[in-house]
């Protein structure tokens, strides 16, 4: 009778340990789904970025400005709160859609978009075949919104970047003779270099060199920097990512080839990166709508923020991004948009938002979106100067 009642007790004993197991591996599963708790009341919001790879410096950058604009919002513990997740692309197309779905399975209701624009094409379709509305803070490709009413951009659209930097150089006067290097198999490149070209002849600048490089032949720029040089340009204009630009600039330099030079928002980023020599990019000049050196409150409070959670000073990415969380925050306060809402209904009060709001954010102020998610806004034109970004107007 003994034997019987230990085993009976035995019995019971691990029945419970298993049903406390079971209880403790169902916790730990909820904990680990992205802010199941912390979702209740809150509005899903979500991007892809480069958070690793050869342009993890944009995607970290977008990230990091998100979430010091989210946790302000969720601080001040009005009706509008967010849930921030960031999915990482490596600024490749596939990836990104990937990281989409993880997303899109994850809830999201919001997007942010992708932070590069060849993957925040890919994931821009999704945005328009699911009903998600996307606002992406650095996407600037026409074929990111191209075709679909509910992606927006926060940044400057290619053609823009293009026009405006021609249109800056011949007002200021700054050169004479301009060679245009430029990345052929980039969109991004391709866009800015297109309607600089034709604004260029608008406006009577006269193009002396106009070269080209693709994936495999981005190392050496010899043939390129030679051509400008023959030619006598005075100012190279450089529509490109910070990469291959530092190594045009220190090239430019061993060959003591000294021109003026001026570059698009995706050389923000040349000053942080490793193992550059930022004497080099003394004198780059480049039209950016950000300014962390503005004595605007709103800009010195984020950049004080910044650089005491992530040890550097904000670029250009960051703050857009920050423009991005706050702009969903105005628009949502106006449509009376509550969590409970879906994807869609979200959506359909974005885009009525979005096309009738004026916006004041750190990188502009009276911004507005046209029906084609255009932002408008004004650039500043901006000169590295002793390490550091400085006002040129």
């Amino acid at each position: 009778m003994k034997k019987k009642f230990f085993a009976l007790m035995m019995a019971m004993v691990m029945i419970l340990g298993l049903a406390a197991c079971g209880d403790s591996q169902q916790a730990s599963s909820g904990s680990s789904d992205t802010g199941t708790e912390s979702a209740a009341g809150a509005f899903k919001l979500g991007g892809t970025a480069p958070l690793t790879g050869g342009a993890a410096i944009y995607g970290n950058a977008a990230k990091n400005g998100a979430q010091i604009a989210v946790d302000e919002i969720n601080a001040e513990g009005g009706a509008i709160q967010f849930e921030l997740k960031y999915e990482d692309d490596t600024h490749d197309a596939e990836k990104a859609v990937n990281a989409y779905n993880v997303l899109k399975d994850w809830g999201m209701q919001l997007s942010l978009g992708s932070v590069t624009s060849k993957p925040c094409e890919a994931t821009a379709a999704e945005t328009y075949a699911d009903r998600i509305f996307a606002l992406t803070p650095s996407a600037s490709a026409t074929a990111v919104t191209e075709g679909k009413d509910n992606m927006f951009q926060m940044c400057f659209m290619d053609p823009n970047q293009g026009s405006a930097s021609a249109q800056y150089i011949s007002e200021k006067g700054l050169g004479a003779k301009i060679a245009i290097i430029w990345k052929n198999d980039d969109v991004y490149s391709k866009g800015i270099h297109d309607t600089f070209v034709a604004m260029a002849a608008e406006r009577g600048l006269e193009v002396v060199s106009d070269t080209t490089f693709a994936d495999g032949s981005d190392t050496d720029f010899s043939v390129q920097l030679a051509d400008a040089q023959t030619n006598g340009a005075d100012l190279v204009f450089l529509p490109m990512y910070y990469q291959p630009a530092s190594l045009i600039l220190s090239q430019a330099n061993s060959m003591g080839y000294t021109p003026k030079w001026f570059g698009v928002d995706g050389m923000d980023g040349i000053l942080t990166m490793e193992n550059f020599d930022v004497s080099l990019a003394e004198g780059v000049m480049l039209l950016t709508p950000f300014n962390a050196d503005s004595t605007d409150p709103r800009t010195q409070n984020f950049v004080k923020k910044y650089q005491e959670q992530f040890g550097e000073i904000p670029n250009q990415f960051a703050a857009d991004a920050y423009d991005c969380v706050y702009a969903y925050k105005q628009a949502l306060e106006a449509a009376g948009a509550t969590p409970d809402m879906s994807a869609e209904e979200l959506c359909d009060a974005m885009i009525q938002q979005f096309t009738s709001m004026t916006f004041n954010g750190l990188t502009g102020d009276g911004m507005t979106w046209d029906a084609t998610g255009a932002v408008s806004k004004s650039p500043k034109g901006m000169v590295i100067e002793n390490g550091a970004y400085v006002g040129l107007d």
